[in-house]
């Protein structure tokens, strides 16, 4: 049965279904793209850039779940960034549409030979594929950037291999920016990322504790998203009407308060809304401390203070 479904500027597609017309004979960059980072963009660019040229559709390839997450279920959270948010920053860049092939046993026990000849022609329509110069795909891993261009050449399709990007004298990579993250240096991510890593989601109801004590916070919870370092942050919040509120967020467990809770909550600088049922972005822009745990309400309190007060000055830069 054919399953072709667009969401939110992304088409997914199971493996019967195939491409609308208007978006077959596109140039198509391949990957995972997991964070949308410098190696990303420019691979994407690349594509884009191709497809202008020869006046095709410009399309980008991607995989859900990740095949880390196919293959190895129980690994702790990874991601950098939704499909959607992923999407939105394609689209930003000239992209016609984000193509989401479903990763499953099918898809994973296909030889490198069929996933072209099935998935890129058949599927897919491509006249031209764009991947970095260390993509893999088919069976164990069995297909290289060089096999995917024999397959090219005798299959009439064109194919373009990005090199790897470098900042700071190192590759830009996911892997890189996870490690800033975990490490408290959201700073060193948004430079590799060329943006702030942020968490969207929706604004759930909390015990409202923060409320209690002066500081009511947006309760958000993490999701599939990398786990970064448990902590203070000087944070910008994109709300759902497209307005931004800087503020200070706490990520974490709240070691102060019983029981443990692993939770985002941003408290909102001069706003006093309500974001009940709003899907919101926080956007970590600094790190301020670790989390600590406080033997009274009080001390707290003065700690929370003295933590917005150092956020403001950071987001006033």
């Amino acid at each position: 049965m054919r399953r072709c479904m667009e969401q939110h500027g992304i088409i997914r597609l199971d493996g019967s279904a195939t491409l609308p017309e208007d978006l077959r004979g596109g140039i198509v960059a391949l990957g995972n793209f997991d964070g949308f980072h410098l190696g990303h963009q420019a691979v994407v660019g690349r594509a884009v850039e191709r497809a202008r040229a020869e006046g095709r559709p410009a399309l980008v390839a991607t995989f859900d779940p990740h095949p880390m997450r196919y293959f190895k279920p129980n690994t702790p959270w990874f991601r950098l960034s939704t499909l959607e948010q992923r999407a939105a920053l394609m689209r930003a860049a000239g992209v016609d549409a984000v193509l989401v092939l479903a990763f499953d046993e099918t898809m994973a026990d296909l030889s490198s030979e069929a996933f072209v000849h099935e998935r890129l022609l058949g599927q897919l329509g491509v006249a031209g594929v764009v991947t970095g110069e260390d993509f893999t795909f088919g069976k164990g891993r069995s297909g290289s950037v060089a096999g995917l261009g024999m397959l090219g050449r005798a299959h009439g399709f064109s194919t373009d291999t990005v090199g790897a990007v470098e900042l700071g004298g190192e590759t830009v990579s996911s892997t890189r920016i996870r490690a800033a993250l975990r490490d408290g240096r959201p700073r060193d991510a948004a430079a590799l990322l060329t943006r702030p890593f942020a968490i969207a989601g929706e604004v759930r109801h909390g015990d409202k504790l923060g409320r209690e004590i002066g500081y009511p916070t947006a309760n958000v919870d993490l999701g599939n998203y990398l786990r970064p370092a448990y902590g203070i942050y000087a944070v910008r919040v994109t709300l759902a009407d497209g307005r931004v509120v800087d503020g200070a967020a706490n990520l974490g467990i709240r070691p102060s308060f019983d029981p443990p809770k692993e939770l985002l909550e941003p408290y909102l600088f001069d706003f006093s809304e309500d974001l009940y049922g709003q899907v919101i972005e926080v956007a970590l822009i600094d790190y301020l401390r670790p989390e600590a745990k406080f033997d009274t309400l009080e001390a707290l309190k003065a700690q929370m203070e003295r933590d917005c007060e150092r956020a403001r000055v950071v987001l006033a830069r």
